[in-house]
């Protein structure tokens, strides 16, 4: 949803095309320049698997890789802080892009020991440093063999290179519910190291696990969420060595899919409230400046119930924008979002305005803060958003 489904799509066709240049040179710099509405609206589907309605899912199984489906990730965000309150929030997300189906006789499982695979493999890490206004990322690639990345499901691991996330075993995990260890390090010495555990039920986003996103049948996601896991560890950013706690999110999506052809682009929330309510919403943008009928969210209670909220009970009004001066976008960075029927009404901004992520494709992924009321109280709270789409005229270029 990183975040979303949306943008694994995206990163699938940049990826195959990374992937070529890869081949040639691994110390290349990969770069590529392709739209939101481009990318998501190509690609041959036959013959891969289709999401395309409610399915039982099966624990641990369901937490690693799903070959056979175009696209997969693993996403998790976080706001954490030291004793002093300095806060940081960073990104850490592992895809997998599967180059060609199942039924093609291309080795299809999501690692390998050999050096022939079937899987692209692409991460992407990014540290806000709030207190300074700094914002540092960082993106990989590797194919899933030969040990170099990877994905798998007992014992849970996904990999891409010295980039992991993995189960940590202890006395209260099951195959549903456990603590990982994250470890990842930039060429800049940038890195995390944190223990994970859930402090709330999984979460089956959309209908039981099953979220569509455009018209077409097959156009959608299975959709897994924990959205709040206690965090403790350390970030080492400019030298020194901080240690922190706070709360992390992370997002498992699979499927084979595409924006419909009037869609560019989306804004997706993750938020954290202080009265231990979160909020998960996205909000599809057609071209003509409409919001997609396919927009959706949920808002999940202290003891871990979802109730799903669609388009139509939403307002979020754009208060305020920022320009961006690597790429000239304008984003969103200041929102009023509203749901009467759930007695919320919250003042959301970016806790920075530079939180763009210069990759293969721009896009801005930020830590938020918010304030408002909630059933007639005061709160506040943090989270992340994530914003694509911005920026590109019709030619396909940034403005």
């Amino acid at each position: 949803m990183k975040k979303s489904i949306w943008f694994i799509v995206i990163i699938l066709t940049v990826a195959l095309i990374g992937y070529g240049i890869w081949e040639i040179s691994k110390e290349e710099e990969i770069r590529a320049s392709i739209s939101v509405a481009e990318a998501m609206g190509g690609g041959d589907e036959e013959g891969y698997l289709r999401a395309t309605g409610p399915r039982e899912f099966v624990f641990p199984d369901d937490h690693g890789p799903h070959p056979g489906f175009r696209t997969e990730w693993w996403y998790y965000t976080g706001n954490v802080f030291t004793k002093d309150g300095r806060q940081f929030g960073y990104q850490f997300t592992i895809f997998r892009s599967q180059m060609s189906p199942p039924d093609s006789g291309a080795q299809d499982n999501a690692f390998n020991e050999n050096w022939n695979t079937n899987h692209l493999y692409l991460g992407h890490f990014a540290v806000s440093d709030v207190e300074a206004e700094d914002h540092v990322f960082e993106e990989r690639y590797s194919r899933g063999a030969a040990g170099l990345a990877g994905s798998q499901a007992d014992p849970h691991r996904i990999w891409l290179e010295d980039w992991e996330i993995i189960r940590i075993e202890t006395e209260s995990g099951d195959g549903k519910n456990f603590t990982v260890n994250i470890q990842a390090e930039m060429e800049d010495g940038t890195s995390i190291n944190f223990d994970i555990t859930p402090s709330k039920p999984l979460v089956l986003q959309g209908e039981e696990g099953y979220d569509p996103k455009g018209s077409e049948k097959g156009n959608a996601s299975y959709y897994l969420a924990f959205t709040r896991m206690q965090t403790n560890g350390v970030i080492t950013k400019d030298g020194q060595e901080y240690r922190v706690s706070g709360d992390s999110w992370m997002d498992h999506e699979w499927s084979t899919s595409a924006l419909d052809e009037d869609q560019e682009g989306w804004d997706w929330f993750s938020i954290q409230l202080s009265n231990n309510y979160e909020i998960m919403y996205y909000q599809l943008r057609n071209s003509d400046g409409s919001v997609s009928e396919f927009t959706n969210g949920s808002v999940i209670d202290p003891d871990g119930n979802k109730v799903n909220f669609d388009t139509g009970e939403v307002t979020l009004e754009v208060l305020d924008t920022w320009k961006s001066p690597h790429s000239g976008a304008n984003y969103p960075s200041t929102w009023n979002l509203s749901i009467p029927g759930k007695n919320i009404d919250l003042q959301v901004e970016t806790a920075f305005p530079d939180q763009e992520m210069d990759v293969s494709v721009r896009y801005f992924e930020g830590v938020l803060r918010l304030r408002g009321v909630m059933n007639g109280e005061e709160i506040t709270g943090n989270g992340f958003v994530e914003m694509t789409g911005y920026g590109e005229n019709e030619n396909n270029e940034v403005r």
